[in-house]
């Protein structure tokens, strides 16, 4: 049985992904209704890092948001599902705060391999198609704290 895909929509192009339904189900379930809910859309990349990895998902991205972009969420976490999946390049894993049951819908796509991240970080999915994509998003012009200085926004479609 196929597993699950969603597109990462950008200016830059599509981001393609499957989703490891099997070896992180909370997790793939939790993006997907996400995606579904029109959570994602109008959010940004808010950091990215040449030589590491893309981040976005956060509401405080959106227009008119008033928080700090990058310590929103969608109101409740999802406990971790480390699994042996390795943070290859290309692969989409859920971003969180110290606590390792603090992911919620911040999500990376790693740009190049950063093994560091095995067992650490919930990796719940593989670009199939758009990697040239995410490169363009990582090296955009950044600041002082690695976001972009000007909004790379994406629309999340469950396909």
């Amino acid at each position: 049985m196929a597993r699950p895909q969603a597109v990462i929509k950008t200016q830059f192009g599509d981001i393609t992904v499957e989703l490891f339904d099997d070896i992180a189900p909370r997790h793939v379930k939790n993006f997907l209704d996400l995606a579904k809910a029109g959570f994602y859309n109008g959010t940004t990349f808010h950091r990215v890092i040449p030589g590491f990895m893309i981040q976005g998902g956060c509401p405080n991205t959106k227009p008119g948001a008033t928080g700090t972009p990058g310590t929103g969420g969608p109101g409740y976490n999802i406990d971790a599902e480390f699994n042996d999946t390795e943070h290859r390049r290309g692969v989409l894993s859920a971003a969180r705060a110290a606590d390792p049951n603090s992911a919620g819908c911040q999500f990376y796509v790693v740009v190049s391999d950063s093994l560091f991240l095995d067992k650490q970080y919930t990796a719940f999915g593989n670009v199939l198609s758009g990697m040239e994509a995410a490169d363009q998003i990582v090296n955009q012009p950044r600041d002082a704290r690695d976001m972009p200085n000007e909004r790379v926004e994406m629309t999340v479609e469950a396909l």
